[in-house]
């Protein structure tokens, strides 16, 4: 890794290296919420009108993961930018290796999005139209708001999101080289994602997953999460909200502000 600690000036007279660094830095973290606004328009562009509430259709699969990987872009971007300026300052002067780092973070959830179009299309097929939102559909919804809610407190829980909060330290501890290093440690960075947030997204499905306004509700505890200073407030915080959200979808979902409820006739997640 590249030593940017020292304070002398560049012998050349220029800035000094430490500066030029934290300006490619922001320059980075500009990016990153550049790229992720455009993700949220061209999402809210391709939505509009999609949303049939809890457990909407996925459509094929080519074209849900596509729309999935703007998805994340437009909800982890934010959040994970600082872990992504942290590798570019430790990576050194590389300009490629951060976006590589970035595409191993979105690798990780590419296979989360295979995961949940798998269980959504299997459970389409056994289940058919017991699924729908008058017999099965609502109470699942509401249980699995109720159940992300119950683990925001769990052990697991709280390692991926002590991960997420402070990467200084996981990044030091599986550092690796090169292109190939990039790609694995943006990977497992990714992987330590997924098992802080898997439990929100799936409270997303339950919400209406084409919904760009439960979006932002999700990515907001998301950000929320991993950047409040005072860390178990805001998964408390998180943990009460989604089990009020889950109360709500159970007994009363026409009160839910936002919540789109499905028609008697509506089928889920085909």
């Amino acid at each position: 890794m590249t030593d940017i600690s020292s304070a002398a000036p560049s012998a050349r007279g220029g800035l000094h290296p430490a500066l030029v660094a934290s300006r490619a830095q922001w320059g980075l973290v500009a990016l990153l919420f550049l790229l992720a606004a455009a993700a949220w328009w061209w999402t809210f562009e391709l939505m509009r009108g999609m949303d049939t509430g809890p457990w909407t259709a996925l459509g094929s699969f080519g074209w849900f993961i596509s729309v999935w990987v703007v998805m994340m872009a437009a909800m982890m971007f934010p959040s994970v930018a600082p872990t992504i300026a942290l590798y570019a300052r430790m990576s050194g002067k590389s300009r490629l290796l951060p976006f590589v780092f970035t595409g191993g973070y979105l690798l990780t959830w590419v296979g989360a999005g295979v995961v949940a179009f798998l269980v959504g299309g299997v459970a389409s097929r056994l289940a058919g139209g017991a699924l729908s939102w008058d017999r099965a559909g609502r109470p699942i919804a509401g249980a699995v708001l109720v159940m992300a809610a119950g683990y925001e407190l769990t052990p697991l829980k709280n390692v991926c999101l002590g991960k997420c909060r402070s990467p200084l330290g996981t990044l030091l501890g599986s550092w690796r080289g090169g292109r190939s290093g990039a790609l694995r440690m943006g990977a497992k960075n990714g992987a330590w994602c997924v098992g802080c947030c898997w439990a929100l997204m799936a409270s997303l499905f339950a919400l209406g997953v084409m919904s760009v306004v439960w979006m932002a509700v999700v990515a907001g505890f998301i950000a929320v999460e991993k950047v409040l200073p005072w860390r178990r407030t805001a998964t408390y915080g998180t943990a009460v909200m989604l089990l009020v959200l889950g109360v709500l979808v159970l007994v009363a979902p026409e009160a839910l502000p936002g919540l789109t409820v499905p028609g008697n006739d509506s089928m889920t997640m085909t």
